[in-house]
């Protein structure tokens, strides 16, 4: 897949957790959102205040942690991704 970002803005690719093997399943509506993916694209970056991008601190295949509620979900090629701005992520995996 071939998507472009603009600005400040992330591709994310969700990534669930396993659950492991419990025998006990969860209606989606139950199931906690993931935080945690990794970066499929990155825009260039925000511009600041002289005009000037900031460049992103985050760039494709980085595993990311980032807010429970951050951005918005799409569905694309069957997977699941969330486009957010940098700003709601809050580590990265080093």
């Amino acid at each position: 897949m071939n998507l472009a970002m603009l600005h400040d803005n992330v591709l994310v690719e969700a990534l669930e957790d396993s659950g492991g093997n419990s025998p006990i399943q969860l209606p989606d509506s139950a199931k906690k959102k993931p935080t945690r993916g990794k970066v499929v694209s990155v825009g260039p970056g925000a511009l600041n205040s002289e005009g000037k991008v900031t460049p992103m601190s985050v760039r494709a295949g980085d595993v990311v942690y980032y807010r429970q509620w951050a951005g918005n979900e799409v569905e694309l090629e069957g997977k699941k991704f969330i486009v957010m701005k940098e700003s709601d992520i809050i580590a990265k995996e080093a």
